[in-house]
Parts: structure tokens; sequence; C-alpha cells
């Protein structure tokens, strides 16, 4: 049986095809297709022979090539911590931000995954070895030491950033005001028994959240309960765990009349958690977040949260690190850190405080 032949590829045109179309050398060829300045003068009527020449050859410039005679790769590179398990909203709305951004630009993106910043900073020092002009960091959660030990010859941007990094500018949100904003906004719906589901400890955003929520505490001379704050992670299912364990270890304890969680994701698994406990958002308890990612819009209700422009920081980085690499030469660099404002959204999962003291139902034992 005869073998399938294979199909034929016409080879790419170089450099060296369009001079000797043209009747010239590769490196004309180059000065006129790469703009490039070269000690010999070239006529109009060459010029326009070679761009003939090049178009009847179909050539394109090589991406590789054309990045070593500009020292510039035109991409820029996003680091993150990605969860092979649950969708991230926080870091799709960032990582649109900066494509918006890139694109507007010209620019291209390339996303380095990593598993944890402690052990996978080092990692960065591969990313940063020529294939990228520059790296935004998605809250990078490196401590000092670690950050002493990130590359030098690497621009940088960080997207709340646990540790500041020396010549870096880091974008954040103004976190406390907007946790102080949401608890205010609680209040003012009758609200007095109200529970945070915070971060990790020593996480900024996370203690800059409990921060806000117990300064509106009290300022309307509310007593702050330790039982009514919890730390987890930022993750949905953390959120859900959290609540669950709270609500089976307090059945027959009052029942908080509001949860505002550290973020929409752990909102969206406490709301979880007390529908399978019997309890209804917002007739029995009100649920609120932070963030305003996608999944606060689809959620049953619709969550109220704390509005970050993640969009719009995400392309505020993106302008910064081309700014910081020379590509924009009209923008300047900001002093860090980025402080971003941001805003409380109402929506159905927050309703007025029901009358009356209600207790955790037995059935959250299980």
């Amino acid at each position: 049986m005869p073998r399938p032949r294979k199909p034929k590829t016409q080879r790419a045109a170089t450099l060296a095809d369009v001079g000797r179309a043209a009747g010239v050398s590769a490196m004309a060829a180059s000065a006129v297709l790469n703009s490039v300045k070269t000690s010999s003068r070239i006529s109009e009527e060459t010029r326009q022979r070679i761009l003939e020449a090049a178009a009847k050859l179909q050539y394109r410039p090589n991406a590789a090539a054309r990045a070593l005679l500009h020292r510039r790769m035109n991409t820029i590179g996003i680091a993150a911590i990605l969860d092979e398990n649950e969708l991230n909203h926080y870091f799709l709305a960032l990582f649109n931000g900066v494509l918006a951004g890139a694109t507007h630009f010209e620019q291209n993106t390339t996303v380095f995954a990593l598993h944890d910043w402690s052990n996978d900073t080092r990692r960065l020092d591969s990313v940063c070895d020529g294939r990228i002009d520059g790296l935004i960091m998605f809250a990078p959660t490196y401590d000092a030491a670690v950050a002493k030990t990130l590359p030098k010859h690497t621009p940088f941007v960080t997207i709340h950033a646990n540790t500041p990094l020396e010549g870096t500018v880091n974008i954040e949100s103004d976190e406390e005001a907007g946790a102080n904003a949401m608890v205010e906004h609680l209040i003012a719906k009758g609200h007095r028994r109200i529970m945070h589901i915070a971060g990790p400890k020593g996480f900024v955003g996370a203690d800059r959240r409990v921060a806000g929520y117990r300064k509106a505490l009290r300022a309307h001379h509310i007593k702050f309960d330790p039982a009514l704050l919890v730390h987890s992670q930022f993750i949905d299912f953390h959120g859900y765990r959290a609540m669950k364990t709270w609500l089976e270890e307090n059945a027959g304890q009052p029942l908080p009349h509001a949860v505002f969680c550290a973020n929409d994701g752990m909102a969206i698994g406490a709301m979880q958690a007390l529908a399978e406990s019997g309890l209804r958002v917002p007739e029995d308890v009100s649920v609120c977040g932070f963030d305003d990612t996608l999944a606060s819009r689809a959620s049953v209700p619709q969550l109220t949260t704390v509005r970050q422009p993640l969009v719009e920081m995400g392309r505020k980085a993106a302008e910064i690190l081309l700014a910081q690499i020379g590509t924009l030469k009209d923008v300047q660099v900001p002093a860090s850190p980025v402080v971003m404002p941001v805003e409380v959204v109402e929506r159905a999962s927050v309703g007025r405080c029901p009358a009356g003291d209600r207790v955790v139902p037995a059935l959250a034992r299980v």
C-alpha cells in the first residue's frame, strides 16, 4: 500500500529572498522593511522596489528577530496563583483589564501560573529571561525576604501586593473604606448583630477589611463580638465551610442579622451553607461580599457587594508597566501605591433587619 504523500509546505520568504528579488542586499532590504537607520542612503526608487518585492513574496517580518533588533518583545507577563479546582473571578476581572490595556497599546500578554508565592517566587527568574518586557503580579503574598530575591533587570507592577516591593508601583483599592461603608450600609438597614467572614490573618487586604468592619461597629456603639469574626481563605468553598461550621457550633444561639464576607466567592459559599440549613437570604439573614465580580451578578439572589474597579486596575497596571518599560513616552510613572476608589453596590441579598430575635436552627448540626 503506497504511503500517503505529505502535503508540501511553502517556505516563508526571508530578507535574503526579498533582497535578491529587488536586486539589493539583505541588509538594504532589512533597513527598509524594519525601518532601521543605515549609513548608506537608499533611494526612493530602491525603497519602492524592495516594498514591491516584499509584497509579491508575501514577506512577513520575523517577530523574534525584530525583538532582538529593537530589544523589546512587545510582550508583558502576568503572574498569578491559579487554583485548578475553582474559577477565580477576581483573577479574570484583572486579566480582562490587563488584556484590554495591552491590546490598546498593541502589546501581547503571557500568563505564568504559579502554585504558591513563597516557593515559586524564584521561578520568576526563569520567567524574566528576555521573553517578556515586564511583569504584572496579581495579589503576591511573598514576604520581605523573598521580595529581595526578585529579578532586578525586569520592571514589575503589583496589584494588591501583601508586601511592598522596592521601586515597584503597587495598585490597590481603598479596602478599609469599602468595608466600613458596607457595614454602615448594613447598620442603616437595621442590622446590629453583624458577622464577618474575613480573609486569612496577616494578609493586608483581609486586615484592612476587618479594620473597616470594626470601625463601623465602634461608630454606632455596637460592641464587637469575637464570636462573630471568623477567618477563612478567599475561596468559595472556604466561605461555605466557615459558615457551615459556625452554624453547627452555634445551634440554638442567636442568629446573625447579616454576614459580611471578605470577597464575593466566600459570600456565595456562605449563602449555600445558609440555604442548606433552611435559612433564607435575605429574609432570615442578609449576606454581602466584596469585589463585585461576575459571580456577584450571577448568584441568586444577586449579591450586594463592595465594587473594586478590577478591570480598571488591570488596565492601569498595564499602562504603568509600559511607561516603566519605555513603550509609553508620554505617561508618567506614579508614586506607589496607587489607591483606587470603591463603592457599595446594593442588590437583593441584603434586606431590612427582620423583627424579633432568631436562633440558629438545630438542623444546622449535620
